[in-house]
C-alpha cells in the first residue's frame, strides 16, 4: 500500500532523471548510426584538373671572364748610400786667458765686423761654438749634391766665416776648395745657416772670425 502511494506522488522531475540514462545512450547510438550511414552513402569528392603547368625559371650561366696575367714584379730600389759629414771647427786666433793677457795691456775691442773683411783678430776668452752640431751635420748632409753623392764624389771644403755678437754668421768665403764647385757652394750655404754661441772677451760679446772645415763623403 505504501509503495503504491509513493509511485503515485513521484514527481515528473524524478521520473525524468530515472529515464535520462536510457535516453542518453539511445541518442548516442542513433547519432553513430546516422553518421555511419551518411559517410557510407555520400559520394566521393575528387579535385578537378585545372591544366596548370609550372613556368620553370631559366638560369643564365655567367660569361667566362679572361683573367689577365699578373704584372711584372716591382724592382726594389737600391739601398741609398748614407752620407757622412765631418765638421772640424778651428778658431784662427790663439786662445787667451786673463792671466796671460792682463786687462791693462789688452787693446780696445773692435767694432762690428766689416762686410767682406775677415782678416781682423779679436781677443777672446770663450770661443764661438756650434749650438747644435747634430743639426749642423744634418744640414750639410741635406745640401750634399745628389748627383755627386750618387757618383760617390766627395771632398773637404775649408770656409772662413765671421760669427757676430749674436752668434749669426756674416761674411763667408772658401779658403780651401774641394775641387768641386758644387761642394764648395753647398759648404758656403750650410755655414751661413749654422747657429753659434757668440765669442766672449771676459763679459763682453765680440765678433770672431773662424775657420770651418766641412767634409762630404759617402759611407
Amino acid at each position: 500500500m505504501l509503495e503504491q502511494l509513493n509511485d503515485r506522488y513521484t514527481t515528473a522531475n524524478a521520473r525524468f532523471k530515472a529515464s535520462f540514462g536510457r535516453r542518453l545512450w539511445g541518442g548516442v547510438l542513433m547519432a553513430v548510426i546516422l553518421h555511419f550511414t551518411f559517410f557510407q552513402f555520400f559520394p566521393r569528392l575528387t579535385a578537378a584538373d585545372f591544366g596548370y603547368e609550372p613556368d620553370w625559371i631559366k638560369v643564365l650561366q655567367p660569361p667566362e671572364l679572361e683573367i689577365p696575367p699578373p704584372p711584372d714584379p716591382i724592382t726594389r730600389p737600391r739601398v741609398p748610400k748614407v752620407a757622412v759629414t765631418d765638421l772640424v771647427e778651428d778658431v784662427t786666433t790663439a786662445k787667451t786667458t786673463p792671466e796671460s793677457n792682463p786687462i791693462e795691456s789688452l787693446p780696445p775691442p773692435p767694432g762690428a765686423a766689416v762686410p767682406g773683411d775677415d782678416s781682423f783678430l779679436t781677443p777672446y776668452t770663450v770661443k764661438p761654438a756650434l749650438k747644435d752640431p747634430a743639426k749642423a751635420a744634418r744640414l750639410v748632409e741635406s745640401l750634399y749634391p745628389a748627383m755627386l753623392r750618387t757618383a760617390g764624389i766627395g771632398g773637404t771644403v775649408t770656409v772662413r766665416a765671421v760669427v757676430d755678437t749674436l752668434g749669426i754668421v756674416g761674411t763667408v768665403r772658401v779658403i780651401a776648395s774641394s775641387g768641386q764647385r758644387a761642394l764648395d757652394q753647398a759648404a758656403l750655404t750650410a755655414v751661413r745657416q749654422f747657429e753659434f754661441t757668440p765669442g766672449m772677451n771676459l763679459d763682453r760679446k765680440v765678433a770672431v772670425p773662424i775657420t770651418q772645415a766641412i767634409t762630404f763623403k759617402v759611407r
